[in-house]
């Protein structure tokens, strides 16, 4: 026999028993990460305070008897103080260590996040969170922590493309099935004599395709270059090494790919096998045992200390493995899924094109937007603005899955959001009774937040240009998503200049510099914003005051009332009469500040978030709004032809058309 293989022979037995042996000791969790959302606070001695410390006490006890590493629970019955929990252990750990991870959880939770009624604590062995909302069946993307290993990796391109394929390999394992664990391991060859191990786990209450769209987000987000990381959220994780670092004897790894043969023997003499063999065990005895001390002296180290890792959220700007390939979807697939765009799968359609559901083959339900032609932009231009677009990740924002781009056909595809579009409710005169006042603040409160991570908090810095109701979409729970975003990059239209001859956008919503002079900048999104907050408390489109009366719009409507110390004639009569006066009064003192004729003299969507999450910040007062458009668009409106297009003569049109290129004076 080879010496060679002997001794590798030896040292892996050796290795092998040892790593078995560490993973069997008892250690304390290791600490990775914690988040602390910035929510309402309880107080000492309150009644969620009882129901949470309730709450924290079954998830120890169901630790103790968890078979899957999975449970949740609820603590009170009456709202707003029930208190929503669960953990989940990573599925190759014992039942002994995901008891001791999660009863160290319930303790360092409350300590990490004092007097939250929200938050999330991870462990390398376990996470656990609680909220005063239901996180049950919940898919969630955000916060994205990432958390980098510090050594580069040799031959980084190679890697990077083995990486990409045992990660949506075992994407795909971990997400297959909709009941059950949602967890799988996948391992490759990387070179002769080093692996790829991969992990991929989703909290088991997720639906299949709600995994399987958690896990792509968290794989964008790991690092390039790097010998191992992981990224994880709320309800999903992802992880890669260049050694085992999960318990292979509790779970079967995945070859991703066929491993290299190994070398072929050499024949040795006849006469020197005696004296080879004894070569064999003179040394490799000795090398084993110090391997073996040195090992065991590792494992102990590791349980008396915690791995430190550099974490790096979702926008902070680590490198990714994203790329055009992973996003891109074949057209043979969009057809299939939409019943080839079959007109009973329309659910709408903009100024960008058609927008269709379907259903992959994975049970996913996708929203396909069928793009109308670009304005000539190159398909390597249209491929990194996708890209870029779909990196781009926050609980308010529709997410963009990926792309199709074959032969005439420039295709996007995002998240199915099952309650479509706020105008849809907003306008209806049955439907807006299910928006109550509580609904409509939170409406309004997530929609700046969606905006002001565009503006300011995201890779890139997105100007919408086209905030409207219908580009506002409600999800199961009535939680806003901005959709559309980034449609202006996508067609090729230019947000870095102060002036644009591309108007994107809808009239009505559009703030007067832009419209009249093509001036972008982020106060055309927040006076856009202002006329939606109008419209939200009103019930009534921008345009109704047109068609009414044709001497005012909403805008001016609302500032006369409250100029005239009559604001609440603004409000919705659907409503009813449970509000909060001080909300009400609050989101139309924001939106008269929104909608103001001078761009310096609207707030900003952070000092907007500001003022809606805290009621002791004092609002300036608002000037007169921009209505005096209204009568130029009256005196336009009547001179116009009538076969002549309204979309180049008027600053607003009645009916609301969606514009994406126009050559402004």
């Amino acid at each position: 026999m080879n010496f060679r293989f002997i001794l590798s022979l030896a040292v892996f037995f050796f290795l092998n028993f040892l790593s078995d042996h560490c993973h069997t000791t008892e250690a304390a969790p290791a600490y990775l990460q914690h988040y602390c959302p910035d929510s309402t606070l309880f107080a000492p001695n309150s009644t969620y305070q009882s129901n949470l410390k309730t709450l924290l006490s079954s998830l120890s006890s169901a630790a103790t008897n968890s078979t899957d590493g999975f449970a949740n629970a609820t603590a009170g019955k009456d709202l707003p103080d029930r208190a929503y929990g669960l953990f989940l252990c990573r599925s190759d750990v014992g039942t002994a260590t995901c008891r001791e991870c999660v009863a160290t959880g319930t303790e360092d939770i409350l300590r990490r996040c004092p007097d939250r009624r929200s938050s999330v604590i991870w462990y390398d062995e376990c996470m656990l969170r609680y909220s005063d909302e239901s996180v049950y069946s919940v898919m969630e993307t955000v916060p994205i922590y990432t958390m980098p290993d510090a050594g580069d990796v040799a031959e980084p391109d190679r890697f990077v493309k083995l990486l990409g394929d045992a990660m949506n390999d075992v994407a795909g394992r971990a997400s297959g099935s909709e009941s059950g664990k949602k967890f799988a391991v996948v391992e490759a060859s990387f070179t002769s004599s080093r692996k790829l191990y991969a992990l991929a786990q989703c909290t088991s209450d997720l639906k299949g395709s709600d995994c399987n769209t958690c896990l792509r987000a968290v794989i964008a987000n790991l690092p390039q270059g790097k010998q191992g990381g992981r990224s994880f959220t709320p309800t999903c994780g992802v992880r890669f090494e260049l050694y085992p670092f999960y318990n292979a004897s509790a779970v079967a790894a995945v070859p991703l790919l066929p491993s290299p043969p190994p070398p072929a023997p050499v024949n040795e003499p006849k006469g020197k096998s005696n004296k080879s063999t004894t070569i064999i065990i003179a040394v490799a005895i000795p090398v084993g045992v110090a391997i073996v001390l040195l090992s065991v002296a590792c494992c102990w180290r590791q349980s008396k200390t915690t791995k430190t890792y550099e974490v790096v959220q979702a926008e902070g700007g680590a490198s990714e493995i994203t790329t055009a390939e992973s996003l891109q979807y074949h057209l043979a697939t969009i057809q299939a899924a939409t019943n080839n765009f079959s007109h009973r799968n329309k659910l709408g359609q903009g100024g960008f094109g058609d927008v269709f559901q379907g259903r992959l083959p994975n049970g996913q339900e996708i929203a396909v937007k069928r793009l109308s032609k670009s304005s000539g932009q190159g398909v390597g231009e249209f491929k990194n603005e996708v890209v870029l677009v779909a990196k781009l990740q926050h609980r308010n924002l529709v997410r963009l899955l990926g792309f199709c781009l074959e032969g005439e056909e420039k295709i996007l595809v995002y998240e199915f959001v099952p309650n479509k579009s706020l105008d849809y409710f907003l306008f209806d005169p049955d439907k807006r009774k299910q928006l109550d006042w509580s609904r409509r603040y939170k409406i309004i409160s997530g929609i700046a937040r969606g905006i002001l991570y565009l503006h300011e908090d995201s890779r890139l810095r997105i100007i919408h240009r086209d905030l409207k109701p219908s580009n506002i979409l409600l999800d199961r729970d009535m939680n806003p998503k901005i959709s559309d975003f980034g449609m202006a990059r996508i067609f090729g239209v230019d947000q870095t200049q102060a002036n644009t001859k591309k108007i994107v956008g809808t009239f009505g919503y559009l703030s007067p510099e832009y419209a009249m002079r093509g001036q972008i900048s982020e106060k055309s999104d927040v006076y856009s914003f202002g006329v939606l907050i109008l419209e939200i408390i009103s019930g009534k489109k921008n345009s109704y005051f047109f068609q009414s009366d044709g001497d005012e719009n909403l805008a001016s409507f609302a500032w006369k009332n409250w100029r005239a110390g009559t604001p609440l004639e603004l409000l919705d009569q659907f409503i009813g009469d449970i509000y909060s006066i001080d909300e009400v009064l609050r989101c139309l003192h924001i939106g008269l500040l929104g909608v103001q004729e001078d761009p310096a003299d609207r707030p900003t969507m952070a000092s907007i978030v500001l003022m809606l999450s805290s009621h002791s910040v004092n609002l300036p007062k608002p000037r007169q709004p921009a209505f005096f458009l209204q009568r130029r668009t009256e005196r336009q409106s009547k001179e116009l032809e009538p076969d002549e297009s309204t979309s180049r003569s008027m600053p607003w049109s009645i009916n609301e058309m969606s514009v994406t290129e126009v050559d402004p004076r």
